[in-house]
């Protein structure tokens, strides 16, 4: 007869304190931080890379759809470029929409893997992190997840060479598992895409590769201070990690904040469905490009693509191209001594549940160049007035390189005085430990404000200057 099963706790609060001694530690065991720049530099001239745009005749195993007009793939994998069209209406319903619009959007419904590999060294943590060319990244080279793939990549539908280190993340030990959580990807952009952020542990011997390297968090944490290095999948994989909670305080206790959420999302009725390509209004097709009418928002394009280090050596591909540098911001304010971030629930057409937890501001600051301040998004202007002594995080990070050419937002946290602002209706404040513990789940935090979550724990491992006050954690 077999013996019981043990219980165990439900939470391993040695862990906590293991990726802690990894946050504090900026000297890993195998790389110093500053060579880091010098080996990504390496990595490029060590591949042949190159990106070029081509007119939509020239994609190879891509086509625009007979009927729809959607664009696909030959092979009926990977993702397709489609219609959306969004309807929000006020609640209680008002005889007309608050907002109705229709745009292109890429659908992607397989779910892909970011995982990352932990080990320790030395005593201390470390992550295996990859130099990873993307064909829309601004510098195509990007410390990357150990393992960053779609579906259709590591079951080899592009018939190319196998995903290096994917079973220790298709299948993992759950002993070993750090996070393991789907969220989603930009709701602007995609419709209803989520992937697996995934930090798996290992103690083999895994095989030496010239690109990659294992990195500490404290490493990782220095490198978010600087442009266009650390990538988008790698950010929201960090974004996820269980630090223990140093903060335990509040303005607002962990149910209040849920159920101010849960009737934020349960009080909008937002709408969105597929339509074809074809029928999207207000945008024009030409031969290189589909775009919207007044010249604004973003662009689908194609591109032409030569990577020496990919499981697939050359390929084409559509990407979407935003039309100017976004701004992504998180308002910082302390109650009682705990700093906390001013986050709105945001409602965006191609979210899975239409409404997530969002920067206090999230936008494309030129696409209301020209409106009167009234109709500009709430915040923007406080954020780009904000005096440099105010600024205590700012960096420019790309977002996904393997579907977006050149997107790039300005990521920065500000600091506000106690009487400087309010709350409006759709805001509240939360501490960044109240978000973090929110990560464990999907669906709640968007990508850019994960992004702002990985980028507040660099404040940690290196202030601003001039900066005195306590540090966001």
């Amino acid at each position: 007869m077999s013996s019981p099963t043990a219980v165990r706790p439900r939470e391993d609060h040695a862990q906590a304190d293991r990726l802690a001694l990894s946050a504090a530690t900026v000297r890993g065991a195998h790389i110093r931080t500053e060579d880091v720049q010098a080996w990504l530099a390496e990595r490029r001239l060590a591949n042949d890379f190159d990106v070029a745009r081509i007119p939509f005749e020239e994609l190879k195993e891509w086509s625009f759809e007979g009927g729809t007009g959607n664009l696909v793939h030959s092979s009926g994998q990977f993702f397709t470029v489609e219609g959306m069209h969004v309807v929000e209406h006020d609640i209680p319903l008002g005889p007309h929409p608050r907002r109705d619009w229709q745009q292109p959007v890429i659908r992607q419904p397989e779910v892909g893997i970011l995982g990352i590999l932990g080990k320790e060294f030395d005593g201390v943590l470390h992550f295996l992190m990859q130099a990873k060319m993307e064909p829309g990244n601004p510098n195509l080279l990007q410390l990357s997840p150990t393992v960053q793939a779609t579906r259709s990549n590591y079951t080899k539908a592009h018939g190319g060479t196998a995903v290096k280190l994917i079973d220790y993340f298709v299948r993992p030990d759950r002993d070993r598992v750090i996070v393991d959580v789907l969220q989603s990807e930009q709701g602007s952009w995609f419709f209803r895409k989520s992937n697996r952020n995934m930090i798996v542990e290992t103690f083999d011997d895994v095989p030496a590769s010239d690109d990659l390297r294992w990195l500490t968090l404290g490493q990782i944490a220095e490198l978010l201070h600087e442009d266009n290095l650390v990538n988008m999948n790698a950010r929201t994989v960090l974004s996820c990690i269980p630090y223990g909670d140093t903060a335990p305080s509040a303005l607002h206790s962990d149910t209040q904040l849920l159920s101010w959420f849960t009737g934020e999302r349960s009080g909008r009725d937002i709408r969105s469905h597929r339509i074809p390509l074809a029928s999207v209004r207000g945008w024009k097709q030409g031969p290189a490009t589909i775009e919207h009418e007044d010249g604004r928002y973003f662009k689908v394009v194609a591109v032409s693509v030569r990577g020496s280090n990919r499981e697939v050596v050359r390929w084409t591909q559509p990407l979407i191209e935003p039309i100017g540098l976004g701004l992504t911001a998180f308002l910082v304010r302390e109650f009682d001594g705990v700093p906390h971030v001013l986050v709105q629930a945001r409602a965006e057409g191609g979210l899975l549940d239409t409404v997530e937890l969002a920067p206090t501001v999230q936008c494309t600051p030129g696409n209301y160049a020209h409106v009167q301040a009234a109709d500009r998004p709430p915040f923007l202007d406080a954020v780009l007035s904000a005096p440099p002594s105010r600024i205590r995080y700012q960096a420019v990070h790309s977002e996904e390189g393997g579907r977006f050419l050149n997107a790039m937002s300005r990521y920065v946290a500000v600091d506000v005085d106690v009487d400087d602002i309010q709350a409006l209706p759709g805001y509240t404040w939360a501490t960044p430990a109240q978000l973090r513990a929110l990560t464990r789940h999907g669906h709640y935090i968007n990508v850019e404000a994960r992004t702002l979550l990985a980028c507040l724990n660099a404040i940690a491992a290196r202030p601003s200057p001039g900066h005195q006050k306590g540090v966001v954690r």
